[in-house]
Formats: C-alpha cells, structure tokens, sequence
C-alpha cells in the first residue's frame, strides 16, 4: 500500500513537527488498518484517554481523518479518530453536504504509541462500516502542539484553507480484489 507524504497547509505551518507520512497498512474482511507516523513530535499535544466513545469534534485538537468514496461517486464518509480512543463517523451525500451519523456497528481501535520525538498512530476500522471497494480515498490529520499551533496535513490543500473535505485531499486509490 501507498505511503503518503503529508504537507501542513501554507496558511497554517506546524511549530515542530517535521513530517506526517500515513497509509493503509491492512484491508482484509474484517478490519482496515492505517498508520500515522509523526516525526518532531516532542511539543505534541495529545488528548487525554477517554475510551471508545462516539465523539463529535475530535478536529479541534490532536486528531487523524480519513475519507473515503467511490472513485465516481459524490457521497463519501469520514472517520475522525483520536489518540483519546474517541471517533467519529459521518456520511455526506455530495461536498460538505446531507451530513449524517455513519452507522458502525464496532468501535473502532486508536492505539498512539509516543517516544521523545515521535508519534506512530494505528487505528483500525471495522470493514462492516465501510464502502465497497473500488475507493478513492484521504489520509489527513490535525495536529495541535504547545502554545495552541494547529497544522492541517493532507496530501494536497486547496489554496485558501485547510479542506479536507475537498476532493483532491481523497488521492489515494484502492482497487476492488480481483476474482480468482
């Protein structure tokens, strides 16, 4: 699976951290398995563990995204999903638009992993909650250091500001398997 180099928005420069590079480690018929790893982690704010509870705005501190849809499709979904356990999942019929509560039937599991100057952020999603595959698909993350910096990482921004609902943040391709 593709590794993606993330880059913080212009308008919003990060204050330590070097670099954000996230991927798909796993899909199988169960889970899907992503990783974040963060480098220049040390002034990283994290939120406090607060176990697997459904949570709106996750976005407003240390937190991991990830959309998907069908590559032809207008509806896609987004899972927001925090170093405190919390997540969130939501549905949208077209861009930002017909926001809905995804239903997911199993929690998913964050486990943030921190040394001195690094972060590596697993998280996995149950496969029953996701979209058939073919998908396009994003890896994003906001990320909240000392001081109260926020960076927005995506694999490509629109100019004004950070979106990560914009289509071109959904790079990421993941094909159907093929028949045997």
């Amino acid at each position: 699976m593709e590794t993606f180099d993330l880059t913080a928005h212009p308008a919003h420069p990060a204050k330590v951290v070097t670099r954000v590079a996230a991927r798909i480690l796993s899909h199988d018929a169960n889970w899907l398995t992503l990783r974040w790893k963060l480098d220049g982690a040390g002034a990283l704010v994290l939120p406090s563990f607060a176990g697997r509870v459904r949570t709106d705005g996750l976005w407003q501190t240390t937190c991991f995204e990830f959309f998907v849809k069908a590559p032809d499709g207008e509806g896609y979904a987004e899972f927001n999903l925090s170093p405190s356990e919390r997540w969130a999942a939501y549905d949208f019929t077209s861009y930002r638009a017909g926001m809905a509560e995804r239903a997911v039937e199993r929690a998913p599991v964050c486990t943030p992993r921190r040394g001195q100057s690094v972060l590596i952020f697993d998280a996995a999603i149950p496969a029953s909650a996701l979209p058939p595959l073919p998908w396009a698909y994003g890896l994003t993350a906001v990320i909240e250091e000392e001081g109260g910096v926020k960076s927005y990482w995506a694999s490509a921004h629109p100019p004004e500001k950070p979106d990560f609902h914009d289509p071109a943040c959904m790079a990421g391709r993941l094909a159907a398997p093929e028949a045997p």
